[in-house]
């Protein structure tokens, strides 16, 4: 299968420079400054072949200074430099979500982290690049550094940024959907639980890496490492000023993603401002310490949650607030802090909820989505604080959830619309495998079993950038040969995307899967489809290419019904033929299909899109959780604590996902797995560590250092795939990429208080955290390791929605204020609606 253009010549070799330079559409200071370094006084478009450059990113060193000044001239006049870029070359700012534009390729004014890019250079070797950066001289007025949220919270001034609320507040929620207090006042047991989730990022086996070439007649093309080439084709139009139809951005096979590569990221800027200003291609890979430094993984999160339930354990009210450490830059913060409280209500029954979430600034690299984008933080809190309800209830953790399930096609309290549940399967599974009844709170000590259950989004309902197209398009080519050529703009970035476009076609059009070609991400030759974030590409483009396959099927069976002299009902498709089903014999070709069709009509193409159903929620804030469909899973985690060194160990895990329908059940039962693992590491080992002195520099900024599970810590896993097929997904496929290791942390967390008796209320779980607690244990004190208090924050008068069964519409109770209107989200007008 092709998946991209191949990019331009790579020759790196150190043979004669061409005798013309060209430059196209550069400012004539720096067509001076090029001339300056090169000696070239002469400029022309017939240069000979380009010679691949290569770039550099010289970042701060510093986590928060006013740039006072900075000196290249060392660096342009080192030999075999090329040129050099500064903030002021590039001073659009741009950014993922249309209300945080808060980035600039380079910093122009201020660095907000270490590592925060402030000069580049591109050269004709990278070690050349390397040596040159040492050349520029900058200086730094250094400022207050924010560390924390707390002290964020508590130092409005300097303020990172000079937007949002107030101080280095970056985002504030506070959704009300029924009356909380009352349903405190209902219940029969109320408890409340504070809960820590420390960062960690996506750590894939591929780093970042670009490569832009700017052509003789003035169009860029840009090859990158990124889940989401319309974004990045947005982004370098804004700020490079080009008409988006010059710009094509080719998303190259990812080795690995997680969430980490669907940002527009400063390397893939600046390689396209260097190909434009030398007429040269030039590529730059980021180190694996850059890689840390762009970051965008988990954030920080400090919970609070306070539920009202019944004797069997019926959530009457719920209250979840939480606190999340950005770092330097918005990304898509926004959208993570409403994640925090918004799935809470599609697992269990929750009659009333509040959510209340802020997210801040502070001087660490930005956080972003990682791998289940801002719901495994608020799932490990649900999930511990259940286990916790269900012993101080006496109920069995395992009968309490199934006792409580949200029912199928149920809209939720805040307004979520669920379809197919196939959550109960999930437990039963699960809790039969891993013989949960024989073991729970009954193995000898030092052992211990622990559940936890998670539902998950396949796909966002909503586009980033609100508008009334479709959110993926395919068309197919289906030549006379029997070929049919799939061209779809999402990106494999390993979970197999491009394999489950060609089964769908072929499924549809009854022919080999080898016979099927798929071209994808690149923005000149694809439609556009949003990117593969949000587990979005099994459902949306999948049922874009089940409606284009249809219709195809529609041409062809119209002209293969004259042929053959049967009804166009009667006709199947299957093993590369056309046939009457009624009498099998009577058929043709699909490849003679196509010829008669192609006859009749000439070239046979056809296109099919996908668009979300609207979601119920129409209050400030609803565009953030739905989806057509979620998926749902349940974990078992078996572990060995051993309490003399408080080392945690995991061998085995059972997991059950409703997949809704499994169209290639090994690379489910691969995405399922490698949840297991990500999990894993996240909850006993991964965390982004800083040194405080000097100055928030990353203390672990390499794949020695950074640590995760290798072979030897990796468990076991006994997978069971749930098929309760959901209306909304092609042949009713839900997601497999990111709701599997939701459930992990949580059922481990849960297993190590039924191994020992200690609560460890913060992940990592580390063997000091469970000493820690052990200790408190034997001598009287409440056996738990986690936070103590959660900070106080000036709440915003609540959004107030009543629930569905209160008579709520969607809209809030207290009028236009908290009501969504069209072309915006959170209030926030879109300058360009017409457009993704």
């Amino acid at each position: 299968m092709t998946t991209a253009t191949p990019p331009p010549g790579t020759r790196t070799d150190e043979r004669a420079e061409p005798q013309r330079l060209r430059i196209i559409g550069t400012p004539q200071r720096k067509v001076d400054a090029v001339a300056k370094v090169t000696g070239q006084t002469r400029f022309a478009d017939d240069m000979a072949l380009p010679r691949m450059l290569h770039a550099k990113l010289l970042r701060s060193t510093v986590a928060h200074a006013r740039i006072i000044g900075i000196d290249t001239s060392r660096a342009e006049a080192l030999d075999g430099v090329k040129a050099v870029l500064t903030g002021g070359d590039l001073p659009t700012p741009f950014g993922i979500l249309p209300v945080s534009q808060d980035e600039h390729a380079l910093a122009p004014d201020r660095a907000r982290f270490v590592g925060d890019p402030v000069a580049a250079v591109a050269a004709v070797s990278e070690e050349i690049a390397t040596v040159a950066l040492d050349l520029i001289d900058v200086q730094y007025e250094e400022l207050t550094a924010i560390t924390s949220p707390e002290q964020a919270l508590a130092t409005p001034e300097p303020r990172i940024h000079d937007y949002g609320p107030e101080g280095n507040l970056h985002k504030i929620v506070d959704l009300e959907f029924g009356d909380v207090e009352h349903g405190f006042a209902e219940a029969d047991h109320v408890r409340e639980d504070l809960f820590f989730y420390e960062g960690n990022t996506h750590l894939p086996m591929e780093q970042h890496a670009a490569l832009a070439d700017w052509s003789a007649d003035g169009k860029l093309t840009l090859w990158s490492s990124t889940q989401t080439p319309h974004y990045v084709h947005r982004a370098l139009a804004k700020v490079l000023e080009l008409a988006p139809a010059r710009v094509r951005v080719i998303a190259c096979p990812n080795g690995g993603g997680f969430g980490g590569k669907s940002d527009p990221f400063s390397h893939e800027i600046v390689v396209a401002k260097f190909a434009m200003v030398t007429g040269r291609p030039v590529k730059i890979a980021l180190t694996r310490e850059e890689v840390f430094y762009c970051h965008r993984g988990r954030h920080p999160t400090l919970m609070w949650v306070k539920s009202g339930v019944t004797r069997d354990g019926a959530i009457k009210g719920m209250h979840f607030k939480t606190l999340l450490d950005g770092g330097a830059y918005g990304s898509y913060g926004v959208a993570s802090t409403y994640y925090t409280g918004a799935l809470q209500t599609v697992t269990y029954h929750v009659e009333r909820y509040k959510f209340q979430g802020a997210r801040v600034f502070t001087n660490k690299p930005p956080c972003g989505p990682k791998r289940g984008h801002g719901t495994p933080q608020p799932r490990y809190a649900l999930e511990v604080h259940l286990d916790k309800l269900a012993e101080d209830l006496g109920i069995d953790p395992a009968d309490l959830r199934l006792d409580h399930l949200v029912p199928p096609d149920s809209v939720t309290a805040n307004y979520l619309k669920v379809g197919s549940i196939g959550l109960g399967e999930c437990i039963s599974r699960v809790t039969a495998g891993a013989g949960w009844k024989e073991k729970f709170r009954r193995l000898p000590l030092g052992k211990g079993v622990g559940l936890a259950c998670s539902s998950y989004l396949s796909g966002a309902g909503l586009p980033i950038y609100w508008n009334h197209m479709p959110h993926s398009g395919v068309q197919l080519k289906l030549d006379r040969s029997g070929g049919v050529t799939v061209f779809c703009g999402s990106t494999d970035i390993g979970q197999g995307s491009d394999s489950i476009l060609a089964y769908i076609v072929a499924e549809v059009l009854g022919v080999e899967v080898g016979d099927i070609q798929v071209v994808t991400a690149d923005t000149d030759l694809t439609p556009v489809d949003l990117g593969s974030y949000s587990s979005r590409v099994t459902l949306m483009s999948g049922n874009a290419a089940l409606q284009a396959a249809e219709r195809a099927r529609e041409v062809l069976s119209r002209h293969a019904a004259i042929k053959l002299d049967v009804p166009e009902v009667r006709l199947g498709f299957a093993a590369n033929r056309v046939f009457d089903v009624e009498d099998p014999e009577q058929g043709m070709s699909f490849a003679e299909a196509v010829e008669a069709a192609e006859a009749a009509e000439g070239t046979i193409g056809t296109v099919g899109s996908y668009s979300p159903p609207r979601s119920p929620g129409r209050y400030r804030g609803a565009g953030v959780g739905p989806s057509p469909a979620y998926s749902y899973s349940a974990a078992v985690a078996e572990v060995e604590v051993d309490p003399s060194s408080g080392i945690v160990t995991v061998p085995k895990i059972w997991i059950a996902h409703d997949i809704g329908r499994c169209i290639n059940p090994v690379t489910v039962m691969g995405q399922v797995e490698g949840s297991v693992y990500m999990g894993l590491g996240e909850a006993l080992m991964e965390e982004m560590a800083y040194r405080s002195k000097p100055g928030l520099v990353h203390k672990i900024p390499s794949m020695l250092e950074y640590k995760s599970p290798t072979t030897l810590e990796m468990c076991d896993v006994e997978t069971y795939l749930i098929e309760d097929p959901d209306p909304n997904g092609p042949f009713g496929a839900k997601e497999a990429g990111q709701g599997p290791l939701l459930p992990v942390p949580p059922a481990i967390a849960n297993a190590v208080y039924d191994a020992v008796g200690v609560r460890v209320d913060e992940v990592p779980i580390t063997p000091e955290k469970v000493l820690q607690a052990l200790k408190r244990k034997e001598n009287g004190e409440e056996p738990r390791y986690g936070p103590d208090s959660f900070p106080a924050i000036d709440w915003p008068k609540p959004t107030r929605v009543p629930p569905p069964w209160e008579g709520g519409d969607g809209r809030a109770a207290d009028g236009e204020d908290g009501t969504m209107k069209r072309g915006t989200v959170e209030g926030t007008p879109f300058p360009e609606e017409r457009q993704h």
